[in-house]
């Protein structure tokens, strides 16, 4: 088995083999998930983080294995953004936090009612 080696930045064809996905793929999923955005070198050729990896590896887990759609996935990634924003140190005490939890608690509920 090789070892593998933690790099910076991996090419695409480094990418397409690690997550088992055809380079055209990873172009197309960067023009449906704002989340996958690899710079580009000089050179004009993308460079994946490891972030950029994990964010594959998400999308290929709801697309082929969760059988989402596209669109539906892209609702899902943009959901786990909010809520691992929310969950950073924003400067709350745990008592606004608990507040505003509150306040979303009562407002999914009133959309829960207008739905209806």
């Amino acid at each position: 088995m090789k070892p593998t080696i933690k790099k910076l930045y991996y090419s695409i064809g480094e990418v397409a083999e690690l997550t088992g996905l055809k380079a055209y793929v990873l172009r197309y999923w960067e023009t449906e998930f704002k989340q996958l955005n690899p710079p580009k070198n000089r050179a004009g050729n993308r460079t994946y983080r490891q972030k950029d990896i994990e964010v594959l590896l998400e999308i290929k887990d709801l697309l082929y294995k969760k059988k989402f759609t596209i669109d539906g996935a892209r609702h899902r990634l943009n959901e786990g953004v909010s809520a691992r924003s929310t969950d950073k140190d924003s400067g709350l005490s745990d008592k606004q936090k608990m507040i505003f939890g509150k306040i979303r608690e009562d407002l999914q509920a009133i959309l829960e009612i207008i739905r209806t």
